[in-house]
């Protein structure tokens, strides 16, 4: 944190920002305070906000977007400017500083290579303290527990890395916290583009490991079966390979960058599956080795958690068999983002117009529908809505379904008529 008492020392300022930043990933500025902590107030004009946010901009590369805010303290004016950076070094008017004390030291060449050096291997999460510092970690400790794990209440939070090196829980505890404000969205479109939104989902607010849970929960609910009946057989397909998403979903969530503030998420469509995380690939890691499965983490404490509690593995297998199944062409690596596209197997049976007269396709409901029908021919739909725990509105748009597809059809009246399967 740096105090200064007015914006004529505005340069001064950003170099303790860019300080900061090399130093920690972090750092807090005001302006109308002394040295010694004394508010005296900062005068504010029109543009002031605005002129230091384009200072900013301007002066510190790579470049930032800081927080600034205009605060009320002792019924005085000041300027609190608040940053965040993974990209280390940062420079402040072409020149490098990191932070010593309450001091801004100009870096030598040899001193910036250490630090270039050190930040290949730097774990953001761990350095930025958290936004709250109130936080509890009980469904992140019965994870441990579930996982045959013994949990040491007094030494829990230091050996598992919550903490920074001021002792303040850091960013990872604040993902794994009981309660948090990260958003973790499941988002379901109507069609092949974002043009007409369905449904949107929310499993986050919670530890990371159960908003996590929740999500592949969610999606295996959703993988329904497709099954096949013509010429005697029958065949059965999934809608997606779920172990494939799994890799996906749970590397997204694993190696996004959560410093950037863009959570990861999924989003649904007619025809595919898009999972979404934000930072590209680390600097020291190819395209080509990517592809291999070679892994280079980019929290790799956060992957060291999720390793003992037995989430991932160190083999490197997820990328292979994503590409194994859908192909390279399932990565989307862009500089800021990584999309993964898992496209479905069959359009699904809502989409669906009636079926040629020597196949017929039917998903895991209606199949199930067909053997109520298959063991009783005379059975009612008040029977079958019992029997399955469907409504009767539902019971009779499936049998309907069946009809059309002449899978089924209805042979006498209501009362004293039967079923009979056309087709098996």
């Amino acid at each position: 944190m740096e105090f200064k008492k007015t914006t004529g020392e505005l340069r001064e300022g950003i170099t303790s920002l860019a300080s900061m930043l090399n130093k920690n990933g972090y750092g807090i500025l005001y302006f109308g305070v002394k040295d010694n902590g004394d508010v005296i107030g900062q005068q504010m004009g029109d543009r002031t906000l605005r002129e230091i946010s384009k200072a900013i901009a301007n002066f510190i590369k790579p470049q930032i977007i800081p927080t600034i805010e205009h605060k009320l303290i002792d019924d005085k004016n000041v300027i609190k400017i608040e940053v965040r950076g993974s990209e280390k070094p940062y420079s402040a008017y072409g020149r490098y500083y990191m932070r010593s004390a309450d001091e801004d030291r100009e870096l030598s060449p040899t001193a910036l290579k250490e630090l270039m050096d050190k930040q290949a291997t730097s774990d953001i999460l761990t350095l930025v303290p958290a936004p709250v510092q109130t936080l509890s970690f009980n469904k992140l400790k019965i994870a441990y527990v579930t996982a045959g794990l013994t949990v040491d209440q007094s030494t829990f939070e230091d050996n598992t890395g919550l903490k920074n090196n001021d002792g303040k829980y850091n960013l990872m505890a604040f993902l794994l916290a009981d309660e948090n404000d990260i958003s973790i969205k499941v988002v379901t479109f109507a069609g092949k583009d974002k043009t007409k939104l369905i449904k949107r989902n929310e499993y986050g607010g919670t530890c990371l490991i159960t908003s996590i849970d929740k999500v592949l929960d969610y999606m295996e609910s959703i993988n329904e079966t497709m099954v096949t009946m013509g010429n005697h057989r029958r065949t059965e397909e999934k809608l997606f390979d779920m172990a494939s998403f799994k890799e996906a979903w749970q590397n997204a969530c694993i190696h996004t960058k959560w410093d950037k503030g863009n959570p990861p998420a999924v989003y649904i469509f007619s025809d595919r599956i898009e999972i979404i995380s934000t930072g590209g690939l680390p600097v020291d890691l190819n395209k080509d080795e990517f592809y291999k499965g070679i892994s280079k983490p980019v929290n790799s404490k956060l992957q060291k958690i999720f390793g003992q509690l037995g989430y991932v593995e160190q083999t490197g297998h997820g990328i292979p068999l994503i590409i194994s199944n859908y192909g390279k062409q399932a990565f989307d690596i862009m500089e800021n983002f990584v999309n993964v596209t898992i496209p479905f197997n069959y359009i699904k049976q809502d989409s669906v117009s009636n079926e040629t007269d020597n196949t017929a396709s039917i998903n895991e409901t209606e199949q199930r529908i067909v053997d109520y029908i298959s063991q009783n021919s005379g059975i009612t739909i008040k029977e079958l809505v019992s029997a399955s725990g469907y409504s009767d509105g539902y019971i009779r748009k499936i049998l309907t379904s069946l009809k059309e597809k002449k899978i089924i059809e209805r042979q006498g009246g209501n009362r004293y008529g039967k079923w009979i399967v056309v087709k098996r």
